[in-house]
């Protein structure tokens, strides 16, 4: 069905890409095969939850969790639509076995159009001042609080603003979204202040980029960080070369899962224990100068057959058993 108010004519059966069913159902295919591999060697399940990006709509998530390969989980969807131009969405999967939703909301996202990135950069011209109250909504933040295996927990789930115009040029874009994610997150953790947070998605940025670091507030040293702040796993992963994509031979890791600080005490709930990006060798570029790199479903406007040009990442969290307990 074609959504008239959403601009994805790009993947209609008439358009250049031939988009049909066959595609839909092979590209729903290899999502299925990447999910149901994450995370197993921790626990056989698979992720207690997924965030998911660039989602069409929920008919697409009905899909993914009725696939063969992950209908034994029982996934279950938390949704909303957003007012993204393209009608693209984030949303959040659930096993109901670890987590229990309480309550969700979308945060919309709106960001303030060409002239003010224009004037950051000071390179405002005619066309931009006609713009300069222009707005625009990009994809909502997803919101959930619910419980993990018993224990408070509040997610967010993100696909903040791409770097389409250049990275200086759109970083204000992500600064908002990155402003908006901390306010929502600081105000819940004075309500809730023995919760713990989960801030997951692609941020369009790297760990060391100024909106997850300055305005996000997400460090990388565990001993000295602040109570109100963030714990980013990812900066290690990002010194030392690893990436989710890339771009003209450089590795970024746009793709991440930052966590609050109470994560980090051993204690007898969930603590955090590793971060690691999932690039299996089906996924890659096999050969070529794009060898290593992730094996891309399209090849400019013809279906390959691949996967995305991200790898996905997740995260390891551990809960002493009873008998360790003292």
């Amino acid at each position: 069905m074609n959504d008239l108010l959403t601009n994805d004519d790009d993947f209609l059966p008439g358009s250049e890409r031939h988009y049909n069913t066959e595609a839909y159902r092979c590209k729903l295919n290899n999502l299925a095969r990447v999910i149901a591999a994450i995370g197993t060697e921790a626990n056989p399940d698979g992720p207690a939850i997924l965030g998911l990006a660039e989602v069409e709509n929920k008919a697409v998530l009905e899909d993914i969790i009725t696939h063969p390969l992950l209908q034994q989980r029982h996934y279950r969807i938390i949704h909303y639509n957003s007012k993204d131009a393209r009608g693209v969405d984030v949303a959040l999967l659930y096993n109901p076995v670890y987590f229990i939703p309480d309550s969700s909301g979308s945060l919309p996202v709106l960001i303030k159009g060409t002239a003010a990135r224009a004037k950051d950069k000071q390179e405002t011209t005619s066309e931009d001042v006609a713009e300069d109250n222009f707005y625009y909504h990009s994809r909502d933040i997803l919101w959930v609080k619910g419980k993990l295996d018993g224990e408070a927990v509040h997610i967010y789930v993100n696909h903040w603003p791409s770097r389409l115009g250049g990275e200086a040029r759109t970083a204000s874009a992500r600064r908002t979204a990155a402003l908006l994610c901390k306010h929502h997150s600081d105000s819940l953790s004075k309500k809730y202040p023995q919760a713990k947070v989960l801030v997951m998605g692609d941020f369009n940025d790297d760990p060391v980029s100024p909106s997850i670091a300055r305005y996000l507030q997400a460090h990388a040293d565990a001993d000295t960080i602040h109570p109100a702040r963030l714990y980013n796993p990812w900066v290690r992963n990002y010194k030392k070369g690893d990436g989710t994509l890339a771009f003209r031979d450089a590795w970024g890791l746009f793709d991440q899962v930052i966590i609050s600080s109470n994560w980090l005490l051993q204690q007898t709930d969930f603590y955090f224990y590793a971060a690691h990006v999932f690039k299996k060798e089906f996924m890659q570029e096999n050969k070529g100068r794009y060898k290593g790199y992730p094996k891309r479903f399209w090849d400019g406007i013809q279906a390959s057959g691949g996967f995305s040009d991200h790898f996905p990442v997740y995260i390891i969290l551990l809960k002493k058993a009873a008998s360790q307990l003292p």
